[in-house]
């Protein structure tokens, strides 16, 4: 038996993508090349934004048609945020559908393969009345990044989001369990792991009282252990994020000194009716102290614009808080209502062309900031985490620096893996070109 996965949104849905596939495995089935020879097709799908819906329907709306035409068929899966949010009203649209899985009923998945390999159908509730829980190991075979969940949901409601009604509220997953993931990783060859969060840093174990500052203690001790060089954690908000959770970072290496930290407006009436939970003040405070605490430190942000509401006054308050912090890179946006969320029934709606407008000056800024923070660090040398042949010449090799830039260097596959040291000698586009790769002394980590 095969199967096919798509998967679209975040890191979230990639690593949950990367559970169902370790059960695909577990129980014998290997991955097809594409949808014409699979028994199983899953589309894991996001509801962030409307344009990653439609594409989705547009997918799901493909593999409908390509199930008629196939003799045998196959048995075709919607899961993740969209399932969540629409449930079985996709089946009435698309009756081609065999389940809509929600986002809480992964733990059925093995049920839905057992029924595949029968040639039946399973008669599961995947949606309504599904209980989420962790699952063991999300790890990608053959990476040495992986992604480790630490907590599932977010009780945050930022009036434009409809996370917390796709993924609901938050849950967070035992500190053991979490260890055991990680030297599982670290016993997969894994250099370097991600924790993973809606609202990370809201994590909270009640059992042992332990915050999100113990457990990323807890869990750089556990690396330190296990092998692991480097630990990433996303999307940390900045309404919560603890002075002891900086100092974590400072006193642990195994940190890297790059952050994402999602500021999405720099207006605080624009800020207050996204229900963001803090002010530009803060935020400016905020990255004052991570960066005096972690010298070197690259951030990178989240920025939407066009919010209902917003006026030039708050677009030029934003544009000066990108001037102030000098992200590294950002992820931009303009306003889309989703249905179901507080700000969808706001009044004063911005027009699209002047969103795009808004837009373009925002997108126009970074790039200059990303352009002249990456000029800045050419000739500086680096350690690099060596993640694979690079797709434009099979000569060179892709690595990745702490501060999440990437670097391009001549070298043999045979580090593909490993850490190495180099020197940051040009730059084309964002990507940085480096002469020559050194294997990495143990003594820098």
């Amino acid at each position: 038996m095969r199967y096919f996965f798509e998967t679209y949104g975040c890191q979230m849905n990639s690593a949950e993508s990367a559970a169902l596939v370790l059960a695909c495995k577990e129980q014998g089935w290997q991955e097809a090349e594409d949808a014409d020879g699979a028994d199983l097709v899953l589309i894991n799908t996001c509801s962030v934004r409307l344009t990653a819906e439609k594409r989705t329907l547009g997918r799901i709306a493909h593999y409908s048609s390509l199930k008629k035409k196939r003799k045998n068929g196959f048995t075709l899966i919607v899961a993740g945020c969209m399932a969540q949010r629409l449930g079985e009203t996709l089946k009435e649209k698309y009756p081609a559908v065999d389940y809509v899985m929600g986002t809480s009923a992964r733990s059925l998945f093995p049920l839905i393969l057992e029924a595949a390999e029968k040639g039946e159908k399973a008669q599961l509730d995947l949606t309504e009345n599904a209980v989420f829980s962790f699952s063991n190991s999300h790890l990608e075979e053959g990476q040495f990044r992986s992604f480790i969940p630490i907590m599932h949901g977010c009780d945050t409601f930022c009036s434009y989001c409809i996370v917390p009604y796709v993924r609901g509220r938050e849950v967070s997953r035992d500190p053991q369990k979490i260890a055991q993931e990680i030297r599982l990783v670290a016993g997969r060859g894994v250099r370097e792991i991600t924790l993973l969060g809606q609202n990370v840093n809201s994590y909270f174990w009640e059992k042992d009282k332990m915050s999100f500052s113990g457990l990323l203690k807890f869990s750089a001790d556990e690396a330190q252990k296990s092998g692991i060089k480097w630990i990433r954690f996303l999307s940390a908000n900045p309404r919560n994020f603890s002075s002891e959770a900086i100092q974590v970072m400072a006193e642990n290496p195994v940190f890297c000194r790059h952050l994402h930290l999602p500021v999405q407006h720099g207006s605080n009436a624009i800020l207050k009716a996204m229900n963001r939970g803090y002010t530009r003040e803060r935020y400016l405070e905020l990255a004052g102290e991570i960066r005096a605490a972690l010298p070197g430190i690259t951030l990178s942000t989240d920025i939407l614009v066009g919010f209902p509401g917003e006026t030039e006054e708050d677009v030029e308050q934003t544009l000066q808080l990108m001037e102030e912090v000098r992200f590294s890179y950002a992820y931009m946006y303009h306003f889309n209502p989703r249905e179901g969320t507080k700000a969808f029934d706001l009044p004063d709606r911005i027009s699209e062309e002047v969103k795009r407008e808004r837009l373009s000056r925002v997108i126009a800024l970074q790039k200059k900031h990303t352009t002249q923070l990456l000029k800045s660090r050419i000739g500086s040398k680096e350690i690099v985490l060596i993640e694979g042949i690079s797709r434009k010449n099979a000569d060179e090799l892709i690595t990745r620096t702490e501060k999440d830039e990437m670097a391009a260097v001549p070298g043999s596959a045979s580090m593909i893996g490993s850490f190495a040291e180099v020197t940051l000698s040009a730059l084309k586009g964002n990507t940085f070109r480096a002469k020559e790769i050194r294997p990495c002394p143990g003594d820098l980590f």
